[in-house]
């Protein structure tokens, strides 16, 4: 098939590369795109060098079967037409189209099936809290409907992009040398902290991360979810946590969790506190699954389940997910 990356220098453009390889993705030709300022460069694919075209409103996608754009919403949202007027599938990793009802929002290991015909070529890839958090999810919904969920998360820097992660290692550097620390990435300090704020706050007081945990969760769970979320920025380099809190209609027992987790798709059971094994985000760095630990009852709410997440967001929350969805395509007969 022919494939372009939109947005290729980006963190999650190189992830999108790495995926593509390691996963056999069957790519006849590749394509990459980017700004004025990567526009040039060159990476290697599968042993190839491949030079990174200037995005531009031309007939560049023509023949493309598959466009992975992460290149930030207003981008994706200019260049829409400019990528699918001539058949080409945009999956998109940006906010643009989200919550457009006639755009999927899709998690292939919960809603694959709305990936099928969409009526606009394009699939919006969830954000990546969602994405980790609905993997979860889907298991104990299995086993009885999810009313209401409290989530709160723990984001690395690697969620703001490559100058972020960036930014984080150059302030440690600063602070051991006794420098100001650089601030541009973040409302403050990140290094040997903990900021409350993920993205900008809205009229509720909830910012527009936790929101899309709200309104994502239910469209791609097709549920009338209710979720709360406070997402927190934290000094780690990468992979998201999230502590979980949910109330299903009837009791769900730590011990049917954790079988209920223990199979299914996307989740890897890691759970022996004793042992003091659970998920951590130091050590996932880089893994595709969703690992789940800390299951217990919760003693508050006798339909209570609380549980700890850990995923790597630039693959599983971003170009893993986008990835699956196209194989989930090419593998049903509906791509390539």
């Amino acid at each position: 098939m022919k494939v372009a990356i939109v947005g290729a220098s980006g963190a999650v453009g190189q992830e999108f590369l790495r995926v593509l390889e390691q996963r056999d993705f069957p790519v006849d030709e590749l394509l990459l795109f980017g700004s004025e300022r990567s526009a040039g460069r060159k990476y290697v694919f599968r042993g190839q060098e491949v030079t990174v075209r200037l995005l531009a409103h031309n007939d560049d996608f023509e023949g493309v079967d598959v466009a992975f754009a992460s290149a930030g919403a207003g981008t994706s949202k200019e260049f829409a037409e400019t990528i699918t007027r001539h058949g080409a599938l945009m999956i998109d990793n940006s906010s643009a189209f989200r919550m457009d009802e006639d755009v999927p929002l899709v998690v292939p290991e919960v809603n694959p099936e709305d990936a099928v015909a969409p009526p606009r070529r394009i699939i919006a890839n969830p954000n990546c809290t969602t994405i980790q958090m609905v993997v979860a999810l889907k298991a104990i919904e299995n086993l009885s409907h999810i009313r209401r969920v409290h989530v709160s998360t723990y984001q690395s820097a690697s969620g703001a992009g490559a100058a972020a992660m960036a930014e984080l290692e150059e302030q440690h550097a600063q602070l051991v040398r006794g420098e100001r620390p650089t601030v541009e990435k973040f409302a403050y300090q990140l290094a040997y902290n903990v900021i409350p704020q993920v993205d900008v706050f809205t009229d509720n007081g909830y910012t527009k991360e936790e929101m899309k945990m709200f309104n994502e969760t239910r469209k791609i769970m097709h549920s009338d979810i209710r979720v709360s979320a406070t997402c927190v920025r934290v000094p780690v380099m990468r992979a998201h946590s999230e502590s979980v809190w949910l109330e299903t209609e009837r009791p769900v027992s730590a011990d049917e969790a954790r079988r209920a987790f223990a199979a299914a798709q996307g989740v890897v059971l890691m759970d022996e506190p004793g042992e003091k094994t659970y998920p951590m985000p130091l050590p996932l760095a880089g893994v595709d699954a969703v690992y789940v630990g800390r299951i217990r009852e919760d003693i508050s709410d006798p339909n209570g389940l609380t549980f700890w997440c850990v995923s790597d967001q630039i693959r599983k929350g971003a170009a893993l997910n986008a990835v699956q969805i196209a194989e989930y395509l090419v593998a049903t007969g509906h791509l390539g």
